[in-house]
């Protein structure tokens, strides 16, 4: 569904420092610089990106808005969360680990980054065979 997510920084290396930290978790590799304004993170699947905003003024956060990172093992989830923290981002919602839903058990870590933008790594346990 989506090609791209980008979002504003203020400070744009402590914000590369953050997310080449939390995304290497992920497997996915180092930001590349384009224009000496934005990292792009990019995978098969899609890219995400940090950016000065265009227009100069400050970046701010989605208020209610979050972007949620797919790891592969629930060990990942924490492995983001710890990295997160090393590297300038802040906790937030409950510790990361296992929640129950509606739409079955997840495994979830919360941060804000530098910028305050609120991100997750969600791990969905494989439904058991019956």
């Amino acid at each position: 569904m989506f090609s791209h997510i980008m979002v504003g920084a203020n400070d744009l290396e402590a914000s590369r420092k953050f997310y080449d930290a939390v995304l290497s978790t992920l497997g996915i590799p180092p930001g590349v610089l384009n224009n000496g304004t934005r990292y792009f993170y990019r995978t098969p699947k899609g890219s995400f990106s940090i950016t000065k905003p265009i227009d100069g003024q400050p970046a701010t956060h989605a208020n209610g808005g979050t972007i949620g990172f797919l790891a592969e093992k629930p060990e990942q989830v924490h492995a983001f969360h710890a990295a997160g923290i090393a590297n300038g981002g802040t906790t937030c919602e409950e510790p990361p680990g296992p929640r129950e839903g509606p739409f079955g058990s997840l495994n979830l870590a919360y941060l804000r980054d530098p910028a305050g933008n609120k991100i997750c790594a969600l791990h969905r346990p494989p439904k058991p065979t019956q």
